[in-house]
This record gives C-alpha cells, structure tokens and sequence, in this order.
C-alpha cells in the first residue's frame, strides 16, 4: 500500500466510528471471524481498544492484520484503522500506485 493510498484510507476513517472493542478479555478467534467478515461487507473499519487492555494497540493490529490479511492503515492513541479489499464487493476505489 502507497503512502497516497494510506492517506487516502485515513481521510474515510475519520468519518467511521468504531465498531468493536477489545477489552481485558484479548483477540479471541470469535472476535478475529467477527473482524473479518466486517472487513469483508465495509472494508475499512476502525477498532477501538479499551483502558482496561493489558496489550499495546500497535500489537493487536499486527495481530488482527495478520490473522485476517488485512492492512493496519493507521493506529492512533487506543484506535486501529483496519483495511481488505471486498473479494465479492468491492466499495473502496484507492488512488493508482
């Protein structure tokens, strides 16, 4: 993913609220299908991480990206910025490489 491109997820992540939470139980595999069937329907979604999370933000979205082959577009403060491209839907046009 180009750096243009990135930016470009950001700029649409801004406007998404999050629409899971990992909290002191972790990523479990139900949280992971969850997770990807969401990336798969939206493409970008943005996961919010709660205080009462023992792991780094930054470690859960390698995780989570690696797991359901998605990109970690951003993570910021106790957010991450997740994105795959819809295999059967695609509804995000990224800019040209």
């Amino acid at each position: 993913m180009t750096s243009k491109q990135r930016s470009y997820l950001k700029g649409l992540a801004m406007k998404e609220e999050p629409i899971f939470q990992i909290g002191k139980g972790r990523i479990t595999p139900e949280l992971t299908n969850a997770v990807s069937e969401a990336l798969e329907a939206r493409e970008l979604i943005k996961i919010s991480v709660l205080n009462n999370c023992l792991e780094r933000p930054a470690d859960l979205a390698a995780v989570l990206s690696e797991r359901t082959q998605a990109e970690v577009v951003q993570v910021i403060g106790k957010k991450i910025v997740l994105y795959r491209e819809s295999r059967k839907k695609k509804k995000i046009d990224l800019p040209e490489k």
